[in-house]
């Protein structure tokens, strides 16, 4: 009865970090790529492999093995560290007007 219950912990950890890294992955690839250079990290590619790889890991392999543990520290490198700065650049995802500003929009003095 508790293996199985661990069992079941395990799976839905499991399935957590899938859908953690998944999550992750889809979010840098909607980035711009210069939003990344700006904020001095990696580049979009570099970010879309190393997600891309712990996605991958984290379907084939258990939460216990060795791979999706480095998958899920490079996810979460991106998440708090990479992620915050790209959309600091880049701005939230929103239907604005580019000439909106952080109070509205911009209409050159009208």
């Amino acid at each position: 009865m508790l293996m199985q219950g661990f069992a079941g912990f395990m799976s839905l950890l499991s399935l957590a970090f899938t859908l953690f890294s998944g999550f992750a992955l889809v979010d840098a690839a909607v980035r711009r790529e210069d939003a990344y250079r700006a904020a001095d990290k990696q580049t979009k590619t570099f970010w879309l492999v190393i997600l891309g790889l712990a996605f991958i890991v984290s379907l084939i392999f258990g939460i216990l093995s060795f791979l999706p543990i480095i998958g899920l520290i490079g996810t979460i490198v991106y998440m708090v560290d990479v992620r915050p700065a790209v959309r600091q650049i880049s701005g939230p995802r929103r239907g604005g007007s580019s000439s909106d500003g952080p109070y509205g929009p911009w209409n050159g003095g009208r």
